[in-house]
């Protein structure tokens, strides 16, 4: 065995202790690996160079590996591969050889992670920038590209998104009239949302130019225009006041360094007696590092914060911390739905960029679900306040009958 092929095999058998992977090596030679429970996994790899760029960065090792076809999984079964992977690494941790490389991420993401405007806005559109009809083939008819609240587990994604929706909304207790930030709109849902069905006006910013121009034409489309004004600007250079204010998954894009910078905007812009409501992905144990896959390909300058950190940033920044809700699985499902509906479509996809492209966005679908459902990623809804009696006592509100709202809003 060569000597990359050497420290892949010992990597392999401190990390899989559950489960039972099945890997030929480029020469050929089959090594199975775990306690042979459950269905196997099988991997072939093919290219000899493959095992040294697993032992030095793994998830991009891994990752790159499939995207560019270096190995093969039995029947495809990425989700199987990544839940055996994903599953064992949680609970084992890498080997004591890969311990220096994971202390130099870690202490060096505050570099990564430095976001200035312009910075911030190039990370933006290596995303948010791509096909707008890429974000077609697998999104709800609203395009919510963030976590759906399923209530149910028999929803739709598409009922799952207006539950999220309806849900945040309440822990922002919307008065008619009231003035709304969303902080990193998107293509302009939840703003939709808040001014048709609640009768807000609302200002929504993004990096995005893609975003942004269809937000516009849909807030247009939609006779909305009075309501709702979507800015192409960053959040930090926004001056007005507002009654409430909203962010969905944009505090992923963040950053370290910016948390209180972050934070001390939303104090300074949210009126006394305002609320504000933060969702974001994050992790249920200690802060860490973004997977280097995830870095290079989809989100540079991306981070999911560990609950301490999001909350020292709170704190040190005179917010009061009105209610806390952690979503754990939503995530996984709404990964689910997507991944599907992805797949699904794949042949339109290959059209609008190649196979490499398709291969690459699959693994960042199905990495992710595995994230949630095995790797301790969840979703936080921080209600944000500048007085602690500026919310009702009790969480009750949030689950009253919509009659009320539906009853106010018809006496307009």
């Amino acid at each position: 065995m060569r000597a990359w092929d050497s420290l892949l095999d010992r990597m392999l058998r401190h990390l899989i202790r559950r489960g039972t992977l099945e890997l030929v090596y480029p020469d050929e030679t089959l090594i199975r690996y775990g306690d042979g429970t459950g269905n196997p996994v099988r991997v072939t790899m093919s290219n000899p160079e493959l095992t040294k760029k697993i032992v030095l960065r793994p998830d991009l090792g891994v990752g790159e590996g499939y995207m560019n076809g270096d190995y093969t999984i039995a029947d495809d079964d990425l989700r199987g591969f990544l839940a055996l992977a994903i599953r064992n690494q949680t609970g084992s941790g890498m080997p004591w050889f890969e311990k220096p490389r994971e202390a130099s991420r870690f202490f060096g993401r505050r570099f990564a992670q430095f976001n200035p405007v312009n910075k911030a806005r190039t990370n933006v559109a290596h995303h948010y920038d791509l096909s707008g009809e890429l974000y077609d083939l697998f999104l709800d008819e609203d395009r919510q590209y963030s976590c759906a609240y399923f209530e149910r587990p028999d929803m739709t994604l598409e009922e799952a998104q207006e539950a999220k929706k309806r849900h945040i909304a309440k822990k922002l207790l919307i008065e008619p009239g009231m003035t709304i930030l969303d902080i990193g709109c998107g293509w302009g849902g939840m703003a939709m949302t808040l001014a048709r069905d609640f009768g807000a006006k609302v200002v929504g910013v993004t990096l995005s130019t893609e975003q942004h121009a269809l937000a516009r034409k849909r807030v247009k489309e939609a006779g909305l225009e009075d309501k709702i004004d979507i800015r192409l600007t960053d959040y930090r250079d926004v001056t007005d006041k507002f009654d409430r204010i909203v962010s969905v998954g944009m505090f992923e894009h963040v950053g370290v360094p910016h948390y209180r910078e972050y934070f001390a905007k939303v104090r300074e812009l949210l009126k006394p007696g305002g609320i504000s409501l933060i969702h974001f992905i994050g992790r249920s144990g200690p802060g860490g590092a973004t997977a280097d896959f995830i870095t290079k390909y989809i989100f540079p300058g991306g981070y999911c914060p560990a609950m301490s950190e999001a909350s020292n940033a709170v704190e040190h920044e005179g917010l009061i911390t009105t209610d806390l809700e952690v979503w754990r699985l939503h995530y996984a499902e709404t990964l689910r739905h997507w991944c599907d509906r992805f797949e699904a479509n794949i042949d339109k996809a290959v059209a609008l960029y190649d196979e490499r492209f398709c291969r690459m966005w699959r693994f960042y679908l199905v990495a992710s679900e595995m994230a949630f459902r095995h790797g301790g990623q969840v979703v936080f809804q921080y209600q944000l306040a500048h007085e602690v009696g500026d919310v009702p006592l009790t969480r009750d509100y949030l689950y009253r009958d919509d009659d009320e709202q539906e009853h106010r809003l018809a006496a307009e």
